[in-house]
C-alpha cells in the first residue's frame, strides 16, 4: 500500500467544490440503469477508518460526501446518485465536479448534494440515500458528521490517502456489491496500459515525479505512490529523490519535502522529470526558470514534462488520461 499523502489540496487550496445546494432528488432513472448488478450476500459489514457498519442490502441510491471518491464509484457503475462538489478551479468544471470524471457524472444524471465541500446533512437526506460513502481525511472529510450521516442511511469513511486508485476501487466494489465491476474495470485498464507502454518511446532515465512548490520548494513522489506506480507500468525506471536532502519529519508518507534551496542536490540523479500541475500557469516553465535548479540533468537537457493536473488524485479517470499525456509526449 502507498502511504500517506500530504493534503496538497488544502495546502493550495485548490480542492473545495461547487457552489449551491440541489435540492430534491430528480428522476435517477438514467443512474440506476447504468449501474451494474450487485452481487454477493446481504447483509454484509464494513469495517472502515470511523467503525464499522453493517448494509443490509445491495445499494440503490448511493450519496458521496467525497469527490476524490465519487471517480471511483463512477467508474465501478455503482448507483450514485448525487456527491459533494469542490470549488470551482481549472481542476473542476464550473458546477465543481472533477473534469476527469465530469462527463460520465452528467450522462448518469448524478447531481450537486451541496457546494464548496460545505457538509449539508439536510441536503444529503433529500436525496433518500441507502448508503453514504466519505472520506475520513482531506479537505473533504466527513468525521465529525459521521453520527449524523448514519441516521440517515449506513455510512462508511474511507482513508483514501493510504492505498492506490486501484485498492481503493476493490475496496469500494466489496463495500457496494460490485466486486466483479472492480475486477474487470481494473483487468481492463491493466490490458490498455500494456498496449500503451508499447507506444512510447521512453527518454533518458531514471524518472522522477514532483509538485513544484515554488519559493517553498518541491514535493518529491516515493516509488511507492501511484504517480511512481503509474510512471512504472510505462516502462519508467522510477528514482526516489535523495531523502539525504529532504527536510525532516515526513515519515510514514509518500513524498520527500525538499526545500529551494536543496532541490537541486535531491535531484541531481533525475535525468527526466514530471511536474504534477496543482493549476493554471505553466509548471514546466516555472520549474525550469528557476536559477537554483539551471544544471540539474534534466533541467539542462530540457527533459522536464507536465503530467497535467489531474494526475494529483488519480483514478481510474484520471489515471487514463494521464497516461494519454504521457503517450502524447513520448510517442515512437
Amino acid at each position: 500500500m502507498a502511504r500517506r499523502l500530504p493534503t496538497i489540496l488544502a495546502a493550495m487550496g485548490a480542492v473545495l467544490l461547487l457552489a449551491g445546494c440541489s435540492g430534491a432528488p430528480t428522476d435517477t432513472s438514467d443512474t440506476a440503469s447504468s449501474a451494474g448488478a450487485a452481487s454477493g450476500e446481504w447483509p454484509r459489514t464494513i469495517e472502515h477508518a470511523a467503525g464499522s457498519t453493517t448494509i443490509d442490502e445491495a445499494p440503490l441510491r448511493i450519496v458521496s460526501t467525497s469527490p476524490s471518491l465519487t471517480g471511483s464509484l463512477l467508474a465501478i457503475d455503482a448507483p450514485l446518485v448525487a456527491t459533494g462538489a469542490a470549488t470551482v478551479t481549472p481542476l473542476t468544471d464550473d458546477k465543481g465536479f472533477f473534469t476527469q470524471w465530469a462527463d460520465v457524472a452528467d450522462e448518469r444524471g448524478v447531481e450537486v448534494a451541496y457546494a464548496n465541500l460545505t457538509l449539508d446533512i439536510d441536503a444529503i437526506d433529500q436525496f433518500e440515500p441507502d448508503l453514504i460513502i466519505g472520506s475520513a481525511n482531506g479537505g473533504d472529510a466527513t468525521s465529525d458528521a459521521y453520527e449524523q450521516l448514519s441516521e440517515i442511511a449506513p455510512t462508511v469513511l474511507l482513508d483514501y490517502s493510504g492505498v492506490t486508485w486501484q485498492d481503493l476501487t476493490t475496496e469500494l466494489g466489496e463495500i457496494t456489491g460490485l466486486e466483479a465491476n472492480a475486477t474487470k474495470r481494473l483487468a481492463e485498464y491493466d490490458s490498455w496500459v500494456a498496449g500503451e507502454a508499447a507506444k512510447i518511446k521512453l527518454p533518458e532515465q531514471p524518472a522522477t515525479a514532483l509538485v513544484y512548490m515554488g519559493a517553498e520548494g518541491a514535493w518529491t513522489f516515493m516509488p511507492e505512490s501511484p504517480q511512481a506506480q503509474l510512471l512504472s507500468s510505462l516502462g519508467f525506471t522510477y528514482e526516489r529523490a535523495n531523502e539525504k536532502f529532504a527536510s525532516a519529519g515526513q515519515d510514514g508518507r509518500d513524498v520527500d519535502v525538499f526545500s529551494s534551496e536543496n532541490m537541486a542536490a535531491g535531484l541531481e540523479q533525475a535525468q527526466t522529470i514530471f511536474l504534477v500541475a496543482m493549476g493554471g500557469g505553466d509548471p514546466v516553465a516555472d520549474f525550469t526558470g528557476e536559477p537554483l535548479l539551471a544544471n540539474q540533468p534534466a533541467v539542462a537537457q530540457d527533459r522536464v514534462f507536465s503530467l497535467g493536473s489531474q494526475s494529483f488524485r488519480l483514478d481510474y479517470y484520471s489515471a487514463k488520461q494521464t497516461v494519454e499525456l504521457v503517450v502524447d509526449t513520448f510517442a515512437k
